[in-house]
């Protein structure tokens, strides 16, 4: 048996990716199941997905913590999440990244692939939606799996969701990515904060449903947490600000919908500033721009 641990982001389809997966093992004559982790996150909030596959029937229900294969659908996810815990010392890890093998940093030295999965899907599908790029890097890096196997697991289940035309770009995307697949050795040098969770006393638990805020030796909790969650790290564009064609219609500010554009300066020298560590890079503020003071870039 081995078992295959995907981590990514709610929206970029790491659930699909796992049972696509599981379908092209399956083609190839063998058992495969592939089931997700998550609970009420958002888009873009971290997520799971796991892949069993086996000559045998798979009775094994539990999560994977030891996987053979770990594939990371978006490498920014490297620096907060570490994902090659419990990753066996003779697997392998399947990264989108732009970055050579040996420029990526997780917790362990492993043998490591990389490949630009978000160029490849934005050549190909027209949006950054990697899983079926990714899944072109797992075949070449790994061998388990054909490509061809890869395409026909990708028709099976993209084509039940989402129709034979665009699960053919998929298919496409794989092959791609399958030829731009970098196989080299991660560094081991990276280093997670545990973190903590806070658990409050008797004298701490909010009144009702009124949770108060308050300042915990875990962190802020309550109204107000929220600034702590830097989710800039979502995004795949940006937004560049061109103060000069702005005339001050707030039309940005009032439509963006995390509250990343704040006024600075007062009178005729106000400006807008884009608080780039919470912009999830949705693009709304440049679609509603109406002097085009906003562009979105990679």
């Amino acid at each position: 048996m081995y078992e295959v641990r995907f981590h990514g982001r709610g929206g970029q389809g790491a659930v699909m990716a796992a049972q696509a997966l599981a379908s092209a093992a399956f083609q190839e004559g063998n058992f495969a199941v592939a089931f997700p982790y998550f609970g009420a996150e958002r888009r873009g909030a971290p997520v799971m997905a796991f892949t069993r596959v086996d000559k045998d029937k798979i009775f094994s229900k539990t999560l994977i913590y030891e996987p053979d294969y770990i594939v990371v659908l978006d490498d920014k996810l490297t620096g907060i999440v570490d994902v090659s815990d419990g990753l066996k010392s003779d697997g392998i890890a399947i990264i989108n990244s732009a970055d050579k093998p040996e420029d990526i940093q997780l917790g362990k030295a492993v043998k490591c692939a990389t490949v630009d999965a978000t160029s490849v899907a934005l050549e190909t599908l027209g949006q950054p939606i990697t899983n079926s790029a990714i899944l072109g890097a797992f075949a070449k890096a790994t061998g388990l799996v054909s490509i061809d196997s890869i395409v026909a697991g990708i028709m099976d289940i993209f084509g039940n969701r989402i129709g034979e035309r665009l699960a053919t770009k998929n298919a496409n995307a794989a092959r791609v990515a399958y030829e731009r697949t970098t196989v080299g050795t991660c560094k081991g040098t990276m280093t997670y904060d545990a973190g903590g969770k806070w658990l409050p006393g008797y004298d701490e638990l909010p009144l009702g449903l009124a949770t108060r805020p308050m300042e915990t030796p875990e962190g802020l909790v309550g109204p107000g947490s929220f600034a702590e969650n830097k989710t800039g790290s979502w995004k795949t564009f940006k937004p560049i600000y061109d103060p000069d064609k702005c005339i001050m219609c707030r039309l940005c500010w009032f439509y963006c919908p995390d509250g990343c554009i704040k006024e600075v300066g007062e009178g005729d020298n106000m400006t807008l500033d884009f608080q780039l560590e919470y912009c999830k890079g949705c693009g709304i503020c440049a679609n509603e721009c109406p002097k085009d003071a906003i562009k979105m870039v990679r």
